[in-house]
């Protein structure tokens, strides 16, 4: 049987993968010259490689020596530092895993988002505002697996994500949880700096042309606009909305978790 593999370069990618172990993960290939170059020249190179050779090690996970051609033939790109690694599917966890042992769980699903890069981006903020779980649809970006690792700086390995069929079934799930149910808008919606975001969230953000329908807005306990600074019709990005909102979520909690 064929195995269904991709590839995920540069060290930050690949510390990301070994140390969340959300995907199987068959070889790593670190670049000759780069590796006897990095003993010599470069020590914080070369501790990342020690990190990422030790932990290989403990989970049984080969890792090879290759030439500069070889690496190169294989990887996406040129950035890869001399360093890529042959993965596996990524494994999901249920949505209830979202809310394990969660206080007051803060979920985004990202639904729409047509570019890998922006996926990852999207991801990469969210990760480091405090959310504390993805959803994303069976068709995802997550089987770009080498553009959303490095777009996301490695956040998209470590997030703990779901799968649903459409935000309405995660919405139901979540609402069910006793989660509100927050979403995007300009449509009666409520400035993002008015809400109270304080208590557990199920936030569903759209791409810029596949927005969020208005059935889910009408069902929505409320609806997010990011006011702007000056009049400018058009729709923030994915990542720097995702961004805004994330930031948003985490400020708002901090100050109330300090009275």
């Amino acid at each position: 049987m064929e195995i269904d593999t991709q590839l995920l370069e540069g060290h930050i990618s690949i510390e990301a993968a070994l140390e969340a172990r959300t995907r199987p993960i068959y070889k790593i290939l670190i670049q000759q010259d780069k590796a006897q170059s990095s003993r010599i020249k470069r020590q914080q190179r070369q501790r990342h490689l020690t990190h990422i050779q030790q932990m290989a090690a403990s989970q049984d996970i080969p890792v090879q020596f290759a030439p500069a051609a070889e690496i190169d033939t294989q990887a996406n790109g040129q950035s890869h530092g001399g360093l890529i690694a042959v993965v596996g599917p990524r494994h999901f966890v249920s949505m209830g895993d979202l809310l394990h042992n969660r206080e007051c769980p803060f979920v985004v699903m990202l639904d729409g988002i047509e570019d890998p890069f922006n996926f990852g981006q999207a991801v990469r903020a969210l990760y480091a505002a405090g959310a504390t779980g993805l959803v994303v649809r069976p068709r995802n970006w997550m089987t770009a697996a080498g553009v959303v690792a490095r777009a996301s700086a490695g956040a998209s390995e470590r997030m703990e994500t779901a799968v649903a069929e459409d935000a309405e079934a995660a919405a139901g799930f979540f609402r069910q949880q006793g989660l509100q149910i927050a979403c995007t808008g300009q449509t009666e919606s409520t400035s993002l700096y008015a809400a109270d975001l304080t208590q557990p969230l199920f936030l569903v953000l759209g791409g810029e042309k596949r927005g969020i329908t208005r059935s889910f807005m009408r069902d929505a306990d409320v609806v997010l606009e990011i006011p702007y600074g000056r009049s400018y019709g058009y729709a923030l990005g994915a990542a720097a909305a995702a961004a805004i909102i994330g930031f948003e979520v985490m400020r708002q909690r901090q100050v109330a978790a300090t009275g």
